[in-house]
């Protein structure tokens, strides 16, 4: 699994993908940064986390869309699949290699605090809660494009499916406010993302909220490690 994580990781950076991710990352984080805290005289990055939101939506879909998909575009998948490597050890090297792409660009957040620091006493709790909960949010997220990507060869179907996903699940708090039937509406707000993630950006660290995204990053690897494991048998 680790050959696999440091092989996956050391491709984003081969290519532009990873420079590109990094690149805009920053750009948008710092441009809510420079405007919510330096420009507002705030200490409070609430806003900026809460912008970044939109930005993740449509970055992770291109940090996943080449998982799986170029792999079978490439027809290296085979090897892969006859590796000497668990299925689930070769998916969960695929996402840790993404994640930790994405944790280096959240890096970012601890910089702007430090900047912060020179001004005045920053929350610490906040921020670093707020952290945790944008790391937790980001893990569903990869793994859902994971599970994407191990669907088809493409990357462009991967990306473009993947960010409809990421659109739809922005969308999920204004169809609970549409819908008419509470427990339909009770549904879609415990599966909010938004909703889970908002308690971190108070600075707290709610063990529901946690569970929440770690259950979904679990599901959707487990439902790749199934669409591979059906294709082995196949």
């Amino acid at each position: 699994m680790g050959a696999i994580m440091k092989r996956e990781l050391g491709s984003y950076f081969h290519s532009a993908t990873g420079y590109i991710v990094l690149g805009v990352f920053t750009f948008f984080s710092g441009m809510f940064f420079y405007f919510y805290c330096l420009y507002a005289d705030s200490s409070s990055m609430t806003y900026v986390f809460s912008n970044m939101l939109m930005i993740v939506l449509f970055l992770v879909p291109i940090i996943t869309m080449k998982s799986f998909s170029e792999e079978k575009r490439q027809k290296t998948d085979q090897a892969l699949l006859t590796a000497p490597v668990s299925l689930t050890g070769i998916v969960m090297g695929k996402f840790f290699g993404a994640f930790l792409l994405y944790a280096i660009c959240n890096s970012v957040f601890l910089l702007y605090a430090f900047i912060i620091m020179l001004f005045t006493t920053p929350d610490w709790a906040v921020i670093l809660c707020t952290v945790l909960g944008m790391l937790l949010m980001g893990a569903a997220l990869i793994a859902i494009g994971i599970f994407i990507s191990a669907m088809t060869e493409s990357q462009v179907i991967a990306a473009v499916l993947s960010i409809g996903a990421g659109l739809l699940i922005y969308m999920i708090d204004s169809l609970a406010n549409l819908v008419g039937v509470d427990f339909i509406t009770n549904i879609l707000n415990a599966i909010s993302f938004n909703r889970n993630f908002s308690n971190f950006t108070y600075g707290v660290l709610d063990l529901a909220n946690t569970v929440f995204f770690l259950s979904i990053t679990a599901v959707f690897l487990f439902l790749t490690v199934r669409v591979f494991e059906k294709r082995r048998w196949s």
